[in-house]
């Protein structure tokens, strides 16, 4: 009665209890209920890791696997314009994450804090509140949809030539009106890891890619539906991966968190919360996209004046940057995977363990970055010709693209788990600004900049050229960035341990 009494006040919340009343860590009937989440503040910190790490890891390959595997069933049945019209459509769908972590991210951010500091009920308010704006963000997106003129100049805002146009507009259009699914499925989807099911997370995942790829396989190769066909494989994927993250939170026993219709009432300062804390992971997807919206202006303007041309331009690169960011896909599960960890020892006060997450969280992502790295090296034109790249000339231009814009690779990991440290423990601003650096902060300016310099001091290059050096010369100053940051917090941490600071969040 307490918890339900405690759930129609105002918030925030400040109970040591969960939904049924019971003191946390104390259910005689479910103790193994709460053991879950207890043990992030007790188990050892490499196993934990490990634990949590390789199914987050891996649920982030899965996810953006969506991505590649379209490009790869339309590069094959289309050849060069199937993926033209997947890379103009690449930014908007970046957005499209870039929300679903906005919501999902922030929320579980929020819960585990909550649950680190023993209030059980909050956690859950969260989580309802994570997928009452879910719900709203994807209804205003499907209207968005329904109205040809703010498609057609996202469209034009993405540099859609008029050959790729119609084919991009098909696809994003159907994708626009399954995004609830996508917002539920991938965003809610990181509670389950905080509630101590990293396994389940990855299975919920995986259940929609198998999907997606059967059906991209049926309705593109098969059928010969084009686009079409593969926006309505992803869209029913995605919709299988949400009905799995639903099925845990409702229907499965004893699980550490519950979704309830009432903790889905909005309240206001759960909601800013939420949006507070998950903005630096929209940062991240966000300034990847206005970073995709200003690459194809660019591949557009100087693909046209090389021999490449426009149109190729955009397919080559737009597999340089789906490469890329599944490269780069592990290291942010890395990320994931440590930010319930970090949460819970944060709001529980157990610095030490804190900052051997961190530092065991580096370690891990630089060896996937290096491995990764590795990869690109040795296989690029088997890379590239899995997505229906043949011409010669093309070839070797892309395989050299990739190499140059991934050549800071294996320290990339630092930067992302770095910037990551500071959103899993309550100091969005910091992670907001370090995630800013990478994307927007030096690289969009680069961009714009190497272009005109880079052909002039080595004339051997051209414009379109120096398009894909701006991106590991970012990653060098972004990443020297957040060495200054986080060793700023670890000073603060030690003062914290002291006693001689209190944590604000």
């Amino acid at each position: 009665m307490a918890a339900s009494a405690a759930a129609k006040a105002k918030l925030p919340l400040n109970l040591n209890e969960d939904s049924t009343g019971a003191p946390l860590g104390k259910d005689p009937k479910n103790p193994a209920r709460d053991n879950k989440v207890s043990r992030m503040g007790t188990a050892s910190i490499p196993l934990l890791i490990t634990e949590f790490a390789i199914p987050a890891i891996l649920g982030m390959i899965v996810n953006g696997a969506y991505n590649v595997v379209d490009s790869i069933f339309l590069g094959q049945a289309m050849g060069e314009i199937g993926l033209s019209a997947a890379t103009v459509a690449n930014p908007i769908m970046i957005v499209f994450m870039a929300i679903s972590m906005l919501i999902g991210n922030g929320g579980n951010a929020l819960a585990a804090l909550r649950l680190g500091e023993g209030r059980r009920v909050d956690a859950e308010v969260s989580l309802g509140n994570t997928m009452f704006l879910s719900i709203v963000v994807s209804v205003l997106v499907a209207l968005a949809a329904a109205n040809p003129v703010i498609l057609d100049s996202l469209l034009t805002l993405s540099s859609a030539t008029d050959d790729v146009r119609p084919y991009a507009h098909v696809f994003l259009q159907i994708v626009c009106f399954g995004f609830i699914f996508q917002c539920i499925g991938m965003g809610v989807n990181n509670f389950i890891r905080t509630a101590g099911a990293p396994n389940r997370a990855l299975v919920t995942m995986l259940i929609g890619l198998v999907v997606a790829t059967i059906f991209n396989y049926l309705f593109v190769i098969q059928l010969g539906w084009g686009v079409a066909g593969s926006a309505l494989a992803t869209i029913i994927g995605q919709a299988s991966s949400c009905v799995a993250v639903l099925w845990y939170f409702i229907f499965t026993k004893n699980v550490p968190l519950k979704l309830h219709l009432r903790y889905m009432a909005p309240h206001l300062k759960v909601l800013g919360t939420i949006v507070s804390l998950g903005f630096a992971s929209f940062a991240v997807q966000a300034g990847m996209a206005i970073v995709n919206f200003v690459i194809n202006h660019l591949l557009v303007q100087y693909g046209a004046l090389s021999p490449v041309g426009a149109d190729d331009a955009l397919a080559s690169i737009g597999v340089v940057q789906r490469v890329a960011m599944f490269t780069v896909l592990p290291l942010v599960g890395v990320a994931v995977a440590i930010q319930p960890l970090l949460g819970f020892n944060y709001g529980a006060k157990l610095i030490d363990r804190v900052r051997k997450t961190l530092w065991y969280g580096i370690a891990g992502a630089t060896v996937l970055g290096t491995v990764m790295w590795g990869i690109v090296h040795l296989f690029p034109e088997a890379i590239v010709g899995a997505f229906g790249i043949t011409h010669e000339g093309l070839v070797d231009f892309t395989v050299f693209a990739l190499k140059v814009q991934l050549f800071m690779l294996p320290i990339v990991g630092f930067q992302i788990v770095g910037s990551n440290y500071f959103q899993a423990t309550g100091q969005p601003l910091k992670s907001i600004i370090l995630s800013l650096t990478r994307q927007i902060i030096f690289l969009v300016p680069l961009l714009f900049a190497l272009p005109e310099v880079l052909p002039h001091v080595m004339s051997q290059f051209t414009g379109l050229d120096a398009l894909y050096f701006a991106t590991p010369l970012a990653d060098f100053l972004s990443i020297f960035t957040t060495a200054i940051f986080i060793a700023v917090e670890m000073r603060r941490l030690k003062k914290l341990e002291r006693g001689e600071i209190k944590a604000k969040f």
